[in-house]
């Protein structure tokens, strides 16, 4: 026992989750030049990402969000739900609104673009493993821009439609929103039409990024 390696502990175990097969391995190519990181597993999907987090209890998963099946943020929600002491660093292409606000509502500990250099995607990994938030340089200014440059709802915004929009803020499903509000849930999806209409929004995850912008989410 003496003589084991005192830096074991100190290595970051990874699994990396993207669709793509070349992406994967250019990760885990990348990854493997670190000598803090091991990349212990790869996942083609967001369901194969939550099955090795069960079985292999790595400390951080590089997820990507956009991938067939279970979609990253889906498995991100699960992930940070039963799994908590895996951190989930999002790695994507897309760096829009409803991306950004639909992963860290799920519970993303981090935010980058594929752009990303490796040694920005090492510092990531070792902020995130630490228990801190890392976001990229133009995700962090989306993100004050929005706070800074609030949107108006709005004026004929039901209170009805607001209390749907609060609670789809808040990660509630169709069904939890119709119990809440003691209305049924084809109720619950006119009203979710309306707002998509009113609002401008194309599906649930710029109606929530919205929802946060203008801070109708609290």
């Amino acid at each position: 026992m003496d003589s084991a390696d005192p830096g074991a502990a100190q290595v970051i175990t990874v699994v990396v989750a993207d669709d793509q097969t070349t992406v994967r391995d250019g990760l885990t190519t990348v990854l493997s030049l670190l000598p803090d990181v091991q990349v212990v597993g790869e996942a083609r999907d967001g369901a194969e990402a939550v099955d090795l987090v069960r079985r292999l209890s790595p400390r951080v998963v590089l997820m990507d969000l956009r991938m067939p099946g279970v979609d990253g943020a889906t498995a991100t929600a699960t992930i940070t739900a039963e799994y908590p002491g895996t951190a989930v660093l999002v790695l994507t292409t897309y760096a829009d609104d409803a991306s950004i606000a639909g992963a860290l509502r799920a519970g993303a500990r981090g935010y980058l673009t594929k752009d990303a250099g490796r040694a920005e995607i090492a510092a990531a990994i070792r902020s995130v493993a630490s228990g801190h938030t890392t976001l990229a340089a133009d995700v962090g200014a989306r993100l004050v821009s929005a706070l800074e440059s609030p949107q108006t709802p709005p004026a004929d915004l039901t209170d009805r439609e607001l209390d749907v929009l609060r609670l789809m803020s808040q990660g509630r499903n169709n069904s939890e929103i119709a119990k809440e509000l003691f209305i049924g849930v084809s109720t619950v999806k006119s009203h979710i039409n309306s707002l998509f209409a009113k609002l401008n929004v194309r599906d649930r995850g710029q109606a929530i990024a919205y929802a946060h912008r203008t801070g109708l989410a609290r």
